[in-house]
């Protein structure tokens, strides 16, 4: 049976996004399968009693600059977003619709790169349509898609369940019942996928 490694994530997430530049190659150097998990960090938030690092200013400054570090190790792009934080509901809604088709990486690039490179605010639905349209996407298609109820209830079904599992934050990573929370933490989510 193949090693699995399961990515909570949420595109809204800096750190969401650091990892997600970074797990497709640990992954295929492991020969492990990524199980794609989109949730909403805001309802893991709200379940949790957890918050924001940019709701602490001490926390805000020290993340900040962090990410920029693992940006640089990384050898990937990362920009601050200056209309951070980003409503996601919709993304994220978008990112299940297309979760197991075809379009789901091609999505997830768009989006990530929107708001971690691009620094577009995807709070406005013109610079999501935009963005949508740039990387082939017919904004409708996908607004119809993410409005779907089994959508819907399939996100929140993830969020619930990443709660009881005793998800806190995103990205959170796990490997078997091994549970790793943060980007800075994909050393130990390759030593468990090679183990």
């Amino acid at each position: 049976m193949t090693r699995q490694v399961e990515f909570f994530f949420d595109v809204g997430s800096s750190a969401s996004y650091l990892a997600w530049t970074q797990l497709p190659r640990i992954a295929d150097e492991a020969g492990a399968e990524i199980v794609w998990r989109p949730m909403l960090l805001g309802g893991v938030f709200k379940a949790t009693g957890n918050r924001s690092p940019a709701e602490v200013p001490a926390k805000s400054r020290y993340t900040r600059r962090d990410f920029a570090r693992y940006a640089e190790r990384y050898g990937v792009t990362f920009r601050l977003n200056p209309h951070f934080p980003i409503n996601t509901l919709l993304l994220m809604r978008g990112a299940e619709a297309y979760r197991d088709t075809p379009e789901f990486h091609p999505y997830l690039r768009a989006v990530f790169e929107a708001i971690w490179i691009k620094s577009r605010n995807l709070n406005e639905p013109e610079q999501v349509a935009l963005t949508l349209r740039e990387a082939g996407f017919d904004p409708a298609e996908m607004l119809e898609r993410a409005q779907s109820p089994e959508v819907k209830e399939r996100l929140k079904a993830t969020t619930e369940e990443a709660v009881e599992r005793g998800v806190f934050g995103a990205p959170t990573f796990f490997v078997g019942d091994e549970m790793w929370f943060g980007q800075d933490r994909l050393d130990w989510v390759a030593a468990a996928l090679r183990a």
